[in-house]
């Protein structure tokens, strides 16, 4: 037989009951916020000229402040329609620079909802926007330093947006944009794809001018809703 004497199992204590102090601490709490509710009411019975004072001034504080908002949009909608930007400006700029003025000319044309979504993974799409018309436009920018001396932009550009522009990101109308040129082929394979090329010569005409995009380039899809424009 072993020597070692049998270990003996502590017994658990039950764990204390915490229902009677909770409830008598949210008794305490709801004790409490009568009283205070209470205290405020008599308050305000007492003082009632207080909150007429309060309403009197924010009435006419709430008129000046939105009267701001309405002159500070009136003036943000006159500086886009006032957007123009020459070829040579647009050649300097960097890349996402490049795409951040596409977006603000959308925006200048109308699509409120203009949005730059370059980077990576944006999966063909540099700019997405919803024009008056309802029309939803996927751009993807192509930035030439070099202007009409760079690269051109060749067929695979165009496949990676004919690719995705439509079953990705829902486009009625899908632009590849470039301050550069671009190959006959690309421009073969855009026409047969229902893609819109926008070349410096069309970039320069747009960027410079007033007319929104779609007048610039005519023969894009009708529009989705009646407008007092369409």
């Amino acid at each position: 037989m072993s020597g070692r004497s049998p270990v003996r199992r502590r017994s658990r204590r039950p764990a204390p009951r915490r229902g009677p102090e909770r409830l008598v601490g949210l008794g305490v709490a709801a004790v409490a916020g009568f009283a205070l509710v209470t205290a405020v009411v008599r308050w305000m019975l007492v003082h009632w000229w207080v909150p007429v004072v309060l309403v009197v001034l924010a009435v006419p504080a709430g008129w000046a402040w939105l009267q701001w908002r309405r002159q500070r949009a009136r003036e943000e909608t006159e500086r886009a329609r006032a957007l123009r930007y020459a070829l040579s400006q647009l050649d300097g700029l960097h890349h996402t620079r490049f795409e951040d003025a596409v977006r603000d000319l959308m925006y200048r044309d109308g699509c409120t909802d203009a949005v730059r979504v370059g980077g990576g993974g944006d999966l063909g799409a540099d700019v997405k926007a919803t024009d008056p018309f309802g029309r939803r436009w996927v751009i993807q920018c192509k930035h030439r330093r070099k202007g009409l001396d760079g690269a051109a932009v060749g067929t695979p550009d165009f496949q990676v947006l004919n690719g995705t522009a439509r079953p990705v990101h829902g486009a009625d109308v899908a632009v590849l944009v470039t301050n550069g040129r671009v190959t006959a082929p690309a421009v073969a394979f855009a026409r047969q794809q229902r893609l819109y090329v926008v070349d410096r010569h069309t970039l320069g005409a747009w960027a410079s001018g007033e007319r929104p995009l779609w007048e610039v380039l005519r023969t894009v899809p009708p529009p989705r809703r009646p407008t007092a424009r369409s």
